[in-house]
């Protein structure tokens, strides 16, 4: 089995980092999250997860748990060199990594269903 690891440089975590994103990255709105994506420097694909209205402290580590587990297991499909933030709302409550692609998946489905084309999402995950 190929390791995965997703070591500290995969991560955002200076506010500056997030900021860029949100500033000048595109959306992708869901029921329960909104992606946001920006290309980056070349760093690789990073990952940054911002959780607003989950009260909870366990809820929410469970929440960012699960979506870096997600974003482990499916870098490789999403757009190289890209720093992707998951928004996500409250309600959200996965409870595997599979309820996160499945959310993600029809997503995509739904975004290309309306006409913003593949070219310009982040990611291309395969959808199981």
């Amino acid at each position: 089995m190929k390791a995965l690891p997703l070591s500290k440089a995969m991560l955002l975590v200076k506010p500056w980092q997030y900021r860029m994103v949100y500033e000048q990255g595109k959306r992708v709105r869901g029921q329960n999250f909104t992606v946001i994506h920006a290309p980056n420097s070349g760093a690789g694909n990073r990952l940054g997860i911002s959780i607003h209205g989950v009260r909870q402290a366990v809820q929410r580590n469970r929440i960012k748990r699960i979506i870096r587990e997600f974003f482990r297991h499916n870098r490789d499909f999403i757009e190289p060199f890209s720093d992707v933030v998951f928004a996500v709302r409250a309600g959200f409550t996965p409870n595997s990594p599979q309820e996160v692609e499945a959310a993600v998946g029809a997503l995509l489905a739904r975004r290309k269903a309306v006409g913003n084309g593949a070219g310009s999402g982040v990611v291309a995950l395969k959808v199981s």
